[in-house]
């Protein structure tokens, strides 16, 4: 799949293995571009050695209803990898209304009302649409999203970057984040990490089983390796990289490589 090195002011200077860093410049994310068969999917390595900013996605709901089409993103995040202190923001300590929302936004407080988590290795969360989210400094992270472009800004601790108050404050909940859109998730081992409405993610270890072939059945799918190497046709696909498989009988695992799946769903 086609790979993009993106600039961000909060990437880093030194990419971890196997990615190559370039001199001079701060990469925060590498993205793998949808593919044809899989428009709608995007992933992405994000690496993180300052805030983003604090910012909202809306829902295709939303987006339809505003005349820009589908544009909606939820998303995910896997951590790999955390330096102590590492944290996310994500959704607030309590409820607050739009008008609280837009005077800490302008204050910079919105950062202190955010719910901060703290984050290792293996955390898995889910980020629906309209929920406030930062991710913090230290970070390293596989995300899976829709493929979507649309990002309001409501604080960017005073980067000269474009805000998008009136925006993200129409979609924005001010509202906790559910704990049970967080997990833990082991380096090895099978897990359902996402299962709609938009799409599914799972991490399997080794060959998969009747079950997970059932679910993924003759519909391509992505295929994003942890541990080990996986396999799709005469392709190999190691960690850094992500693969498209025609279909999940394709995809040839050892037994003790750990692969993340990630596949639209048919309606979302």
């Amino acid at each position: 799949m086609p790979v993009r090195a993106v600039e961000k002011p909060w990437g880093v200077d030194r990419l971890p293995a196997p990615f190559v860093s370039r001199a001079g410049s701060r990469i925060g994310e590498i993205w793998f571009e949808p593919p044809a068969q899989l428009p709608d999917l995007l992933v992405k390595y994000i690496f993180t050695s300052e805030a983003l900013s604090v910012q909202v996605h809306p829902s295709d709901a939303q987006t339809l209803a505003a005349g820009l089409g589908r544009q909606g993103k939820e998303e995910c995040w896997l951590i790999v990898d955390a330096q102590p202190g590492a944290v996310l923001g994500i959704g607030f300590r309590e409820v607050f209304s739009v008008e609280q929302l837009r005077e800490a936004a302008l204050d910079g407080s919105i950062e202190a009302l955010l719910e901060w988590h703290p984050v290792q290795a293996g955390d898995f969360f889910y980020i629906p649409a309209n929920t406030v989210h930062a991710i913090g400094a230290g970070v390293s992270l596989i995300e899976v999203q829709q493929n979507s472009d649309i990002t309001y800004r409501l604080y960017d601790y005073g980067r000269p970057r474009e805000l998008h108050l009136d925006e993200g404050l129409a979609v924005a909940m001010g509202a906790a984040y559910p704990a049970r859109l967080h997990q833990k998730v082991p380096d090895q081992g099978n897990a359902t990490l996402v299962e709609g409405p938009l799409f599914r993610l799972d991490q399997i270890t080794g060959p998969a089983g009747d079950a997970v072939m059932a679910r993924y059945g003759q519909r391509p799918l992505l295929v994003i390796p942890r541990h080990g190497t996986a396999r799709i046709g005469g392709d190999t696909i190691v960690p850094g990289g992500c693969g498209i498989a025609p279909a999940l009988d394709t995809v040839t695992l050892d037994a003790g490589t750990t692969c993340l799946l990630a596949q639209p769903l048919a309606g979302g």
